[in-house]
C-alpha cells in the first residue's frame, strides 16, 4: 500500500507540473540615466536592442529623476500624447505580443516595470515623453540561439550611459553665443545605433543668472534638437503647461516676447522646442518656438526656472539694476 500510495502521489504532482505553466528566462534592462547633479539627462532605454526567446520577460529598472514610460504600440497607431497612455495604463507583467498596446505609466528613478513577450516578433520600444527615445526587442523561436547573455547587456548598458553622460562635444559647440544677455535654455545631442535613438540632454539653463539695467531685454534660446524647456516667473501654470501665459506676445520675427514690470509678476513661456524631425512622405512641419524675450521694466531680483525640469534643478535669477 505505501507503494502504491508514493505512485498516486508521484502522479499528482507530474499532474500538477503538467498544469503549471512554464515561464522563461527574466532578462534586465534600464531606462534613462542621469549625473550626480541631475543636469546631463540621458533619455535611452540601456542597451536599446535585446534579443530574447518567446515566453520570456524583460524587466525596466528606471534610472532617472526625469519622467519615462516604457511602451509598446500597435504597428501603425498614432502616438497618443501624453499623459494619455494607450489610453490608459498597463500593470507590470502585462503581456505583449503585437495585438494591443502596453505601456507603463510615466516611472522615475527606482520604480520597475516588466513586460511578458510570448510571440516571436520583431518590437519597436518608445517613450511616451520623450520623442527620439526608442529600442528594439528581437523576439526570436525558442529553438533559436540567442546571441547575448546578461552580462553582454549589463556592459553595453553601462557603456552607453557613460557615453551619453560623458558627450565631451556636447557643451562646446553651444556654451554660450555671447550675445548681450543671452542665456542658452538646454543643450542636447541625438545619437542612432542598431536599437535605434538616444538622447542625452542638459536640463540646465547655461550662465542662467544675468545681470542687467532696467529697460534692458534679456533672451533665451533652446538649443536642445528634442527636449521642450520653459522660462517661468512668478507662479506655474496650473495645468497644460505648453500653451504661454496671456501676457506673452510675438515679435515680428517669431521669437515670444512679454514685459515685466513687478517682482510679483507671473511670467510663463509655454514650451520653447525646435521643430520636429521632418520625415518624408509627411507634410512639413512648421518652424518652432525657440526664443524667449522679457524686458524688465523695474530694478530688482527675478527668480525663474523651467516648470518642466525645476525639480532638477533647472533654475536662474535675472538681477536688475537701476
Amino acid at each position: 500500500m505505501k507503494r502504491a500510495g508514493t505512485t498516486l502521489t508521484l502522479a499528482a504532482v507530474f499532474v500538477v507540473l503538467a498544469l503549471t505553466p512554464t515561464f522563461g528566462e527574466q532578462w534586465q534592462a534600464a531606462v534613462g540615466a542621469q549625473s550626480q547633479d541631475k543636469g546631463r539627462q540621458a533619455l535611452a532605454f540601456l542597451p536599446n536592442e535585446l534579443w530574447i526567446h518567446a515566453g520570456d520577460s524583460i524587466a525596466w529598472s528606471f534610472n532617472a529623476d526625469d519622467i519615462h514610460t516604457v511602451t509598446f504600440l500597435v504597428e501603425g497607431q498614432v502616438r497618443p500624447p501624453f499623459p494619455v497612455g494607450c489610453p490608459g495604463f498597463s500593470p507590470s507583467g502585462a503581456t505583449f505580443d503585437g495585438s494591443t498596446c502596453v505601456t507603463s505609466p510615466p516611472f522615475i528613478i527606482g520604480q520597475t516595470f516588466t513586460v511578458n513577450f510570448p510571440t516571436v516578433g520583431n518590437f519597436k520600444l518608445v517613450c511616451l515623453v520623450h520623442e527620439d527615445m526608442t529600442a528594439t526587442i528581437h523576439v526570436l523561436d525558442t529553438s533559436a540561439k540567442l546571441p547575448h547573455e546578461q552580462s553582454f547587456y549589463d556592459k553595453e548598458a553601462a557603456r552607453e550611459a557613460q557615453d551619453l553622460l560623458s558627450a565631451p562635444d556636447l557643451f562646446r559647440r553651444h556654451t554660450h553665443d555671447k550675445s548681450a544677455n543671452a542665456v542658452a535654455v538646454g543643450i542636447g545631442k541625438i545619437l542612432a545605433n542598431g536599437g535605434g535613438h538616444e538622447t542625452v540632454s542638459l536640463m540646465r539653463f547655461v550662465e542662467p543668472e544675468q545681470v542687467i539695467h532696467a529697460g534692458a531685454t534679456v533672451e533665451w534660446t533652446n538649443y536642445d534638437p528634442i527636449t521642450p524647456h520653459t522660462i517661468t516667473f512668478g507662479e506655474e501654470p496650473q495645468g497644460d503647461p505648453a500653451p504661454p501665459s496671456s501676457n506673452v506676445t510675438v515679435d515680428v520675427d517669431g521669437a515670444l516676447h512679454a514685459t515685466i514690470t513687478s517682482t510679483s509678476d507671473s511670467v510663463h513661456s509655454g514650451f520653447i522646442i525646435s521643430a520636429p524631425q521632418e520625415r518624408i512622405g509627411l507634410p512639413q512641419a512648421p518652424l518652432g518656438t525657440v526664443r524667449f524675450r522679457v524686458t524688465f521694466t523695474t530694478p530688482g531680483v527675478y527668480p525663474y526656472i523651467c516648470a518642466l525640469h525645476d525639480d532638477l534643478g533647472m533654475k536662474g535669477r535675472i538681477i536688475v539694476l537701476p
